[in-house]
This record gives structure tokens, C-alpha cells and sequence, in this order.
């Protein structure tokens, strides 16, 4: 998770924030316990400000963060 990367860093919230030009109150937002999906921009960001590759970031995000791909549906009428 994004709190645990940081933690590991011994990063502050404030300090991610400033580190990879994310908005203080988005990164809580990202933290906290319903967060949004970020943009690929954004992780790109967080990961700058970590120091870890984009591929360590994302790997350790929660699958649920990732949107579900559901085949398409054929309804007949």
C-alpha cells in the first residue's frame, strides 16, 4: 500500500506531497479508507517522490484499486 511505501521511506505525508507534486489533501484522500483510483500521471508522481519504480508502486497497491473488466454483455431481445 502507499502508507506502508512511505512508512518504509520514513516519508510524512506533507513531505510525499511536496517530494512528488501531489496535492497534500489528494495523497490523505489516496491513504484514507475509501480512496479514488489515481491517473497513471499520479503514480508516476508518487513513485518519483518514493524513489521506487512504477512497477514497485503498483505492485503493491490493493487489487480492489484496480477497476473490475467485465466482458460485454449481449442481450437479445
Amino acid at each position: 500500500m502507499l502508507r506502508k511505501l512511505r512508512n518504509d521511506k520514513k516519508l510524512t505525508q506533507e513531505e510525499l506531497a511536496q517530494r512528488s507534486g501531489v496535492d497534500y489533501k489528494y495523497l490523505q484522500k489516496l491513504e484514507g479508507q475509501n480512496p479514488s483510483s489515481p491517473t497513471l500521471s499520479t503514480l508516476k508522481k508518487l513513485a518519483n517522490g518514493l524513489n521506487v519504480p512504477l512497477t514497485e508502486l503498483i505492485k503493491n497497491l490493493p487489487a480492489h484499486d484496480y477497476p473490475e473488466t467485465k466482458p460485454d454483455t449481449i442481450i437479445e431481445e
